[in-house]
């Protein structure tokens, strides 16, 4: 049975480098890359990070039904993003699990198509730490980055619909939790007998399931309700 795992985070949380971690330690992930409408940013490629198409070759797929999922996104313009069924269709027949790296907006749909899917929210320290990070990579605008801040408020708000919440505040930490959740998940629904070190992967992974992170979310929560009053 393939595993289908979805990711999502605010623009500047690190999840690209932590997705990027994950595919090098974890076999048998098959990455979905997305299609967008939108230019390349700097040095990015096409079919790296996202397949760039033209706004009616992504109507015409519309069209064919062959999105898992997609959305119009309004940042610095309107363009579309998507996930094509294909990948799907591929990790099963690889026997692989599907890696879906994609916005709250694309994991509910996932969720409502493929209820049994696992997701995982990545949430940087705090709202300072967010707009540090942002400027640091310097590719985009101080406008572009306030809208990124105000998107990422909003991205927050849907954390209590995600399985797992990763605070990316210690890049190695990250990288261990995340692959200790997508390794319990596949020993949880294989059925075969743990191990001590599978025990030892289930236990750090529990420790970032929604319930047990409520605590610790309160103040990362609380910056980002200040920074819109």
């Amino acid at each position: 049975m393939t595993n289908v795992f979805v990711i999502s985070a605010p623009s500047g949380s690190g999840k690209s480098t932590l997705v990027s971690k994950a595919r090098e330690l974890v076999p048998g992930l098959h990455f979905s890359v997305s299609y967008t409408t939108r230019a390349p940013r700097g040095k990015e490629r096409n079919g790296r990070e996202y397949y760039f198409i033209s706004r009616q070759e992504f109507e015409e797929m519309i069209r064919k039904d062959e999105f898992l999922e997609y959305a119009e996104v309004f940042g610095t313009g309107t363009d579309y993003y998507g996930t094509a069924r294909r990948f799907l269709r591929e990790a099963e027949q690889k026997r692989d699990d599907l890696l879906l790296d994609i916005d709250v907006q694309g994991a509910a749909q996932i969720k409502s198509k493929i209820s049994e899917a696992t997701s995982i929210f990545i949430l940087p320290p705090d709202r300072k730490e967010l707009e540090k990070r942002l400027r640091v990579r310097g590719l985009d605008s101080a406008e572009v980055i306030q809208r990124r801040l105000a998107n990422a408020s909003r991205e927050i708000e849907n954390y209590s619909k995600y399985d797992y919440i990763l605070v990316n505040d210690c890049l190695p930490d990250s990288i261990d939790a995340l692959t200790s959740i997508l390794l319990a998940e596949r020993l949880q629904r294989s059925g075969v007998e743990r191990s001590a070190d599978g025990t030892k992967i289930m236990e750090r992974a529990e420790r970032c399931r929604l319930r047990n992170m409520e605590e610790r979310l309160q103040p990362i929560l609380a910056s980002f309700r200040l920074s819109r009053r």
